[in-house]
């Protein structure tokens, strides 16, 4: 197969798991790890793609347990961060070059009605470049976080009271 002739469109990840910008990290790498994902689009609250988080973002910035994770938004995670984005008719190769000079290894996809499309990611490429792109008939599905995670944490016992917990 040409990669040369490919488009994002034909590329891209088209369903995708998303976290608004008023999510907790918390919700976040829960989010990621009961989807399987490394990259999780973060929306504001009109659809509009405002940064991708990874893994290693959520893990580089956290500090303290799920307590104080909960009181966190993800907004702050994205602060002075690139925001490369693209189109879906864009060439797979123009595509790439943005993802390698903002140092990336996912870009948004963003579709004519200026809200997140898909995603492209590295591994996506490498699918192409192998040869296994699918021709995709089905429109792009996005899935946000439809609840809060609320940190549950045991009560304290003091010494010698044998389990009734602290008022």
């Amino acid at each position: 197969m040409d990669t040369g002739a490919l488009t994002v469109a034909q590329v891209m990840s088209r369903t995708l798991v998303a976290v608004d910008l008023e999510e907790s990290p918390l919700l976040a790498w829960e989010i990621m790890r009961r989807a399987g994902v490394h990259h999780l689009p973060v929306l504001d609250r009109h659809g509009c793609l405002r940064g991708i988080l990874t893994r290693e973002d959520l893990t580089a910035h956290w500090s303290g347990g799920p307590i104080e994770q909960s009181h966190v938004q993800v907004r702050a995670l994205l602060a002075d961060r690139r925001r490369p984005h693209t189109t879906p008719d864009t060439p797979l190769a123009t595509a790439v070059a943005a993802m390698l000079d903002a140092g990336v290894d996912a870009i948004g996809v963003i579709g004519e009605d200026h809200r997140l499309a898909g995603m492209m990611t590295a591994t996506d490429v490498l699918r192409a470049v192998a040869g296994r792109v699918t021709e995709h008939r089905e429109p792009p599905e996005l899935m946000t976080g439809m609840f809060h995670l609320v940190p549950v944490l045991p009560s304290r016992v003091p010494a010698g009271r044998g389990g009734d917990p602290v008022p």
